[in-house]
């Protein structure tokens, strides 16, 4: 049977961060005498020669947020003028999971003296940052750069990195598993525990769990091969899981989802793509719409416009922020959803 995801776009009354500008001038890749350079015509005023600038791109694995992320940025790009084929060389390379790999990748794309790099989740970034501090790093699904150790400050970056962060509304998605699951006193934050992204959310959680009367545990994972037995070393312990967006327990999403609802475990995500995977409900934000403002910023640091060291750290506005339920998860769990969910 095909899941029914119910998603609706709620406001908020949050202030949205806007970005800074700046200028810079970025190197350029001229094409060679093999490459034929076709002129965009009907896309808005970037590059008038013929300038064919690179992008490498270091995605830490494959699950439908990140993928969401990479595809809202090559759009971002593309409304800027900048478009694979004409004047955009775009290097692709997924770390499949291994922060390894992120390490490889980064200096593959800096030896490759790419014009930009785009790094997609938290150990990507951090591999890219570390492997250079020249070229321009736009990051983009990192919950909190200044705390990852990527910029100065959110504020002020201060270096070659800028990006977006993907912090989601935490307080507001302990309160939609309270709506959910009325009668939960214990829950758990299932998470990896390497991940510097997934820490500041489950600090985040637990206090606005604690906050709600909840007692919170952690149910943490290294491997992905722990997942399964993580999540049923929680049934008859607690009441309901909470997942934030962790890549790891992102891509075993499957997984977690299997055991959670055979045991009548309700999972609150972090993300829509998760839900969509099979877990109960999220509060949160659009990752392709993240991409797409990681687009739009590095458009400005190609067009020479900006550069990241001036470039504050950019949030999702508050009203591309959506309630997602899997309707037919709740159906499973018996779950019945709040009217107001569904307006």
């Amino acid at each position: 049977m095909k899941k029914k995801i119910l998603s609706i776009t709620l406001a908020l009354s949050l202030a949205a961060s806007l970005a800074a500008c700046g200028s810079s001038t970025g190197t350029k890749e001229q094409p060679s005498t093999n490459e034929t350079v076709v002129e965009n015509t009907e896309s808005t005023d970037t590059a008038s020669d013929d300038t064919i600038y690179k992008i490498g791109v270091c995605q830490l694995v494959q699950h439908d947020a990140l993928d969401a992320a990479y595809d809202g940025f090559i759009d971002g790009l593309k409304e800027a003028g900048f478009e694979e084929g004409k004047n955009l060389k775009i290097d692709y390379q997924n770390a499949q999971g291994e922060q390894a790999n992120c390490a490889t990748i980064a200096s593959k794309l800096v030896n490759d003296q790419d014009d930009l790099i785009l790094a997609i989740a938290t150990p990507a970034a951090q591999a890219c940052a570390n492997a250079t501090s020249d070229i321009p790093i736009v990051v983009t699904a990192v919950t909190d750069p200044a705390e990852s150790g990527l910029v100065e400050s959110n504020e002020a970056p201060g270096k070659n990195v800028t990006g977006t962060s993907d912090l989601n509304p935490i307080t507001e998605q302990m309160d939609l598993l309270v709506k959910l699951v009325p009668g939960a006193k214990k829950i758990a934050v299932l998470y990896n525990s390497s991940e510097s992204n997934s820490k500041i959310q489950a600090e985040m959680a637990k206090e606005a769990g604690e906050k709600l009367g909840l007692e919170v545990i952690d149910a943490t994972v290294s491997s992905s091969n722990e997942i399964q037995q993580v999540v049923q070393s929680l049934v008859g312990k607690v009441e309901a899981v909470y997942a934030p967006t962790d890549n790891m327990i992102a891509a075993g999403m499957a997984t977690v989802a299997m055991v959670a609802n055979e045991n009548n475990l309700p999972v609150i995500c972090g993300e829509a793509g998760m839900v969509e995977a099979g877990g109960l409900a999220t509060y949160g934000i659009n990752y392709y719409e993240l991409g797409k403002l990681s687009g739009a910023q590095a458009a400005k640091i190609l067009e020479g416009e900006a550069t990241p060291a001036s470039m504050p750290i950019e949030y999702l506005d508050a009203s591309k922020l959506q309630v997602t339920v899997n309707e037919e998860v709740a159906k499973q769990l018996e779950i019945e959803i709040p009217a107001d969910l569904t307006k």
